[in-house]
């Protein structure tokens, strides 16, 4: 049974978009793009997702603890749940907040560092790099992403090129979904849905 571990943030994690500070319900298991995923694949597989809301890629966010940098844990992360045979990494959102001033090419090469890292505590594994939709100065999250969308529109590019330069497959999920205007960040429902549904034949490919 092929065990694919999905390593992610908010947006896996199935935060709603928001037009108001407080928590709304998090989207149930069978709505999230990993759920829809797995439940696609059918039983033959293992779904292990592992989301933070916040998680960076390779940076200490100073408003949201250590623990949320994405490289400082991965080595936990991955050696809680061994064996994996397929790692699939869809983070690079929250590297474009206005504190960080990343361009996309920055935080592709944050991403190299990730890929290289996987192989080291799971050698053989099959890495797989979801680009995330790029994300935009909207609603309650203005502030705190002004100015992501002219500095990331490069981040699918960057990491498509990154991802081949390191072997791991790759997915542009702006090209199947989009961030909510509500807050330009998060995903509704049907998103995860067309989200997860379009995953299925990459992640088969893998196996």
């Amino acid at each position: 049974m092929p065990h694919l571990l999905i390593y992610g943030d908010s947006n896996s994690f199935g935060t709603q978009p928001r037009e108001a500070w407080g928590e709304l319900p998090r989207l149930g298991d069978d709505e999230r793009w990993p759920g829809v995923l797995a439940a696609a694949l059918g039983p033959d597989w293992k779904v292990t997702p592992e989301a933070l809301p916040g998680r960076t890629i390779c940076s200490d966010d100073p408003t949201a603890g250590p623990w949320r940098n994405g490289l400082g844990v991965l080595p936990a992360v991955l050696g809680s749940h061994l064996p994996v045979d397929i790692v699939a990494v869809m983070l690079g959102t929250n590297d474009l907040k206005a504190m960080f001033g990343f361009t996309g090419f920055e935080v592709s090469e944050c991403a190299r560092r990730l890929l290289a890292e996987i192989p080291r505590h799971v050698p053989g594994a099959r890495r797989l790099w979801i680009a995330p939709p790029v994300p935009y100065a909207a609603g309650l999250y203005g502030e705190l992403y002004r100015g992501a969308e002219t500095r990331g529109a490069s981040l699918p590019e960057h990491l498509a090129r990154v991802a081949g330069e390191e072997g791991a497959a790759f997915f542009d999920a702006g090209g199947v979904i989009a961030c909510d205007p509500a807050d330009g960040v998060h995903f509704r429902a049907p998103a995860h849905a067309a989200l997860g549904r379009a995953l299925v034949p990459v992640i088969r490919g893998l196996a």
